[in-house]
């Protein structure tokens, strides 16, 4: 497929883009600054996530967008995920592509109820800036009209990947603790090949 990564340079778009190229697909990889971004086998598109032309360069011709973007200050008010969210969902509608999928977190939402109480706090305080900003760009993903799905990783580390990706229930209150990146980026791409979570937001985890 012709996959496009937005956020690509960061830590979790490094590992979609990492397992993209490795399953064959034809990566373009949307970042802020090409010349920091030295990756082979990948088409590089420079610009803001927010700007419609760089957006509609970079989405034109693609059969799906994984949006992988994360603020580096989580602490502070900001509108980036959400403002670029927007972007790419206009962009997608003008150019025919349907296949959305999202990077949010755990605490949004109903996942709310599989949130560690350590990562509540870390929501509260830590995170309370990207907290809201998430939940507006998952609202502008709902009421998209794509073909979107939305996955909310639980606490993120670098470790190798388990190789196994749990999906957890709200009405159960099982609490989901950590997924590493490379096993965030594998469910994401899995989500190419298959509908089962489509038009839905899910929360996962290694454990």
């Amino acid at each position: 497929m012709k996959v496009l990564v937005i956020g690509a340079a960061g830590k979790t778009g490094r590992a979609v883009v990492e397992q993209a190229v490795s399953a064959s697909h034809q990566v373009t990889a949307f970042v802020h600054k090409a010349d920091e971004y030295e990756v082979s086998d990948v088409r590089v598109i420079e610009g803001d996530a927010t700007d419609s032309v760089a957006m509609d360069a970079a989405v034109l011709g693609q059969d799906a967008v994984l949006d992988t973007i994360g603020g580096k200050t989580p602490y502070k008010a900001t509108t980036l995920e959400s403002s670029a969210a927007n972007t790419i969902i206009a962009s997608m509608q003008r150019n025919g592509v349907r296949r959305l999928v999202v990077t949010s977190m755990i605490g949004e939402g109903d996942s709310e109820a599989n949130t560690p109480f350590y990562e509540r706090l870390l929501v509260a305080t830590f995170l309370r800036g990207a907290d809201k900003d998430k939940a507006a760009m998952e609202s502008a993903v709902e009421s998209s009209g794509l073909d979107w799905v939305i996955l909310r990783p639980a606490l993120l580390n670098d470790d190798p990947a388990k190789g196994n990706v749990r999906v957890f229930d709200a009405e159960t209150g099982e609490k989901a603790h950590k997924i590493t990146r490379a096993d965030l980026a594998d469910f994401m791409l899995a989500q190419l090949d298959t509908n089962e979570y489509l038009h839905q937001a899910v929360t996962i985890a290694n454990s």
